[in-house]
């Protein structure tokens, strides 16, 4: 065990002060903000509120043609495209594939756990919910399982947030691992969205997926960074003197 998380601590998964509260705050609060939206879902405010945003991204005379040129839709499916799971887990198999050559194990094990566990906690909250997908609009792609929570606004978020956290271990400066990060977590916004724009998830879906995604990314970062206590200063997470 000492061997394991000392291998750990020397792929970087550790954190200062500042980021581990930053970390904490995120995850309970994101957490809690998944738990107040599953708890009023169904309920007429919110029925009011995502019918609304729906309806708005549709032309008023017909609810079948969507705002924006052709292109526009287009770009809207590949975007969504980059969330689901055929995208997700080719890109995390890639990664693994260069971390293990490199002989990163514990951030290849950090990455696997991550994302497979949140992925499937995200199909178990689904089938507890069971939520109709929404019928106001057409649905401008294929769906297979229940709408709560966005199984594409949860799977972006934790994918590309933990990607993120893996990669920012390996570069020196402080603006690069920001950008990361950032980068992450705006793709994953971008994903949400065209979800809803192509109508096969109500807004609250989409809200309820970001909050889970980023509260499971920082509670697997957290666990990660308490099972690989730093030994040096050099090894605080998130902050370079460049």
């Amino acid at each position: 065990m000492r061997d394991s998380t000392s291998l750990m601590a020397k792929s970087g998964f550790s954190g200062g002060q500042t980021s581990l509260s930053w970390i904490w705050i995120n995850a309970i609060g994101c957490l809690a903000g998944f738990a107040a939206i599953a708890s009023v879902i169904g309920t007429e405010t919110v029925t009011t509120v995502d019918r609304a945003i729906l309806l708005s991204l549709r032309d008023r005379d017909n609810y079948a043609d969507p705002w924006g040129p052709p292109w526009f839709e287009e770009m809207a499916a590949e975007v969504s495209a980059l969330g689901g799971y055929t995208i997700l887990l080719t890109i995390f198999a890639l990664v693994l594939i260069t971390l293990l050559l490199l002989r990163k194990q514990p951030a290849a094990l950090f990455l696997s756990l991550a994302i497979f566990s949140g992925i499937a906690l995200s199909q178990v909250l689904k089938l507890f919910f069971d939520r109709p997908r929404p019928d106001l609009v057409e649905h401008m792609d294929k769906t297979f399982t229940s709408s709560f929570p966005s199984g594409h606004a949860s799977g972006s978020m934790i994918t590309y947030l933990t990607l993120a956290a893996v990669a920012i271990r390996f570069v020196p400066l402080h603006r690069v691992r920001l950008f990361l990060l950032w980068a992450g977590f705006f793709l994953a916004i971008l994903i949400g969205v065209s979800r809803i724009y192509l109508g096969v998830h109500w807004p609250s879906d989409v809200v309820a997926g970001w909050l889970l995604g980023i509260s499971w990314a920082s509670l697997c970062w957290l666990s990660a960074h308490y099972l690989s206590r730093p030994r040096t200063a050099d090894d605080a997470l998130g902050h370079s003197r460049t």
